[in-house]
């Protein structure tokens, strides 16, 4: 839609709405009132008419609604039949209780198949559906320890990073040195290296532990599931 028959579209859905405030509020409305009412809508109009052409881009062009004179035509089962007139190509598809999807407009001349867009439309759908199940996201978990965490509190954040491997996630693990602690970094190394033993099963190291000023990390990513069958 162009900007110029969104403007007066929403301009026309603002004055009904401003003609509905003054018959709610009486005749005293603002000029001021009157332009953000006319702001709200047409930002209402932007926002709705940009997710129907989202929408309705996705879709394809079918039986009657294709243009072109002639169209390069195949099949139901995938033969190519040639190039023909539009209304061969349609009464082709009719004739086999099909439809005439346009497969590509931008070929010359425009290719086109015969076939149940219904079960098309339901196919592709499910397919991309499954697609996004399988695709996982990976995020970068924090966990935090030190150089003297006790047995409880560090078997804790072991098991958090357990899960959050499980889960596909990365873990970073971090030691913060306090104090004199800069002087005994071996400890958080130690911490460090005695967290990837325990994470093992589940994860390895990407690499070596990183010193940053007084923070040591290592980050910790989940091993893959040929990995963890031949473990």
């Amino acid at each position: 839609m162009s900007p110029n028959v969104l403007y007066y579209h929403s301009k026309a859905v603002a004055c009904r709405t401003h003609r509905i405030a003054k018959g709610a509020y009486g005749q005293h409305i603002s000029h001021f009132r009157w332009d953000f009412v006319h702001a709200v809508t047409r930002t209402a109009c932007l926002i709705f008419f940009r997710r129907c052409r989202k929408i309705s881009t996705k879709e394809l062009l079918i039986n009657d609604d294709i243009k072109a004179k002639e169209v390069r035509l195949v099949g139901e089962d995938g033969q190519q039949l040639g190039i023909m007139p539009l209304n061969d190509a349609k009464e082709y598809a009719y004739s086999r209780n099909l439809d005439l999807v346009l497969m590509s407009a931008t070929a010359t001349p425009p290719a086109c198949r015969a076939m149940n867009y219904g079960k098309y439309r339901f196919e592709r759908d499910k397919r991309e559906k499954e697609a996004k199940k399988k695709q996982q996201i990976t995020k970068l978990k924090e966990v935090q320890l030190s150089c003297r965490i006790d047995v409880h509190d560090f078997q804790t954040r072991v098991n958090h990073a357990i899960g959050f491997l499980k889960d596909g996630n990365k873990v970073k693990a971090v030691v913060r040195f306090k104090g004199r602690e800069m002087t005994h970094m071996e400890l958080g190394k130690e911490v460090l290296e005695k967290f990837q033993a325990a994470c093992a099963e589940v994860g390895a190291a990407e690499k070596g532990a990183v010193l940053e000023g007084r923070y040591m990390s290592v980050v910790i990513s989940p091993l893959k599931a040929s990995t963890k069958s031949g473990n």
